[in-house]
């Protein structure tokens, strides 16, 4: 994921008083607003979007037992799905989508009150996801679409043949970054009688939206700190990382790729 946000002047930044400082903060204030009421926009378009039913009949691996598309939902109006990329026999799962997921598990009694349910879902066989969701200690619910067409029909998995063409059909235009699988969100709504329909897709730079770590970060002098030929390189599984470097070992490794690998 190319974040793009990586300018970063800590050397010899600007030092000024704190009148001029708060003028200064006053004059970017105003950005910000303009932002959130665009933001605020979208959202409502986002929400006006027409919808598409789902007429296929997916069938997913549970804990439980099978499980329908509909089945998912646990009695909620609104679904929201992480495409978690792992694949059949992958060891582990991508750690970006594991970034992502960490945050699942602390936003999802709040969701579960606003009548949404949040889950992921991926290609791997269950017992590969239990295993991994084990080892990482994730509590949210993750069910399997292994043998079925949900991966290929909401454009996250792709054939060996397209990957070899280095270019595939994902956030809904060609993509030059080719893989077997990559990462999105998908939201669907239930009706009273049943039906399923999908709401919402996002991919790319969009599946930001599950990534508070990074509205934290951006708030702060270095920012995401990406150099931008190791973009998100630093993304460690939560429960693989190394201790947190000193302030003297993190200046020492700034300028190393190994920093970054």
């Amino acid at each position: 994921m190319n974040t793009a946000i990586t300018e970063v002047n800590i050397t010899n930044h600007r030092v000024i008083s704190g009148d001029q400082w708060v003028a200064e903060r006053k004059a970017l204030l105003a950005r910000e607003k303009e932002l959130t009421h665009l933001r605020d926009q979208i959202a409502r378009e986002r929400r006006a979007l027409p919808w598409v039913r789902i007429d296929k009949a997916y069938v997913f691996d549970a804990p439980e037992g099978k499980r329908t598309l509909a089945d998912l939902f646990e009695g909620r109006s609104q679904l929201l799905v992480q495409h978690f990329m792992l694949g059949p026999g992958w060891e582990q799962g991508c750690p970006s989508c594991s970034f992502m997921a960490d945050h699942s598990d602390g936003m999802n009694v709040h969701l579960a009150h606003r009548d949404v349910t949040l889950l992921a879902i991926s290609r791997a066989p269950l017992a590969e996801i239990e295993r991994f969701r084990q080892r990482m200690g994730w509590q949210f619910k993750w069910v399997s679409s292994f043998g079925t067409d949900f991966n290929r029909d909401f454009g996250i998995t792709f054939t060996p043949e397209e990957v070899a063409k280095g270019e595939v059909y994902y956030n809904f235009g060609p993509w030059r970054h080719a893989n077997d699988e990559l990462p999105g969100i998908s939201v669907f709504y239930k009706d009273e009688a049943g039906d399923v329909f999908r709401t919402y897709s996002t991919y790319g730079r969009g599946v930001e939206a599950m990534m508070g770590t990074y509205n934290m970060l951006d708030l702060t002098p270095k920012g995401r700190d990406e150099h931008p030929a190791y973009t998100m390189d630093w993304v460690r599984h939560h429960d693989r990382y190394e201790p947190v470097p000193t302030a003297k070992a993190a200046r020492a490794g700034d300028s190393c790729c190994e920093a970054h690998a």
